[in-house]
């Protein structure tokens, strides 16, 4: 089994920062992509942000220049800094995995979301 938790959310003002984790454990040889999705009350949940297992980096043009991506691959880790947040950034943020790898010997591939943490920016 695969266990993902999110850890970091919280209460900020606008302006403020956070940085979120999402630590996955259990059988896991490989992770291909993670990223961070968010759902407002009444949204469609919005990608945010998305990391390859080389690195490489994408971000909503709402996010750009205050949000990083990062990850540990060593400890199938994915954070988010959030600065200068907003108000809109209010949302439950969540990890996704894209593309785990259980072990050496299986080429099968599965995906995993984190339960959720709640993120509220106040003006």
């Amino acid at each position: 089994q695969v266990q993902v938790a999110e850890s970091g959310g919280g209460l900020v003002q606008a302006g403020g920062s956070l940085r979120l984790s999402c630590a996955a454990s259990g059988s896991i040889f490989r992770i291909n992509s993670m990223a961070w999705y968010r759902q407002a009350p009444g949204e469609q949940r919005e990608l945010v942000a998305t990391i390859t297992s080389g690195g490489s980096t994408t971000y909503a043009d709402s996010v750009k220049g205050r949000f990083t991506i990062s990850r540990d691959n060593a400890k199938n880790t994915v954070y988010l800094q959030m600065n200068a947040l907003v108000p809109e950034d209010t949302s439950i943020y969540y990890c996704y995995l894209d593309g785990v790898r259980r072990s050496i010997s299986s080429l099968a591939l599965q995906d995993y979301w984190g339960q959720g943490t709640q993120v509220t920016v106040t003006s």
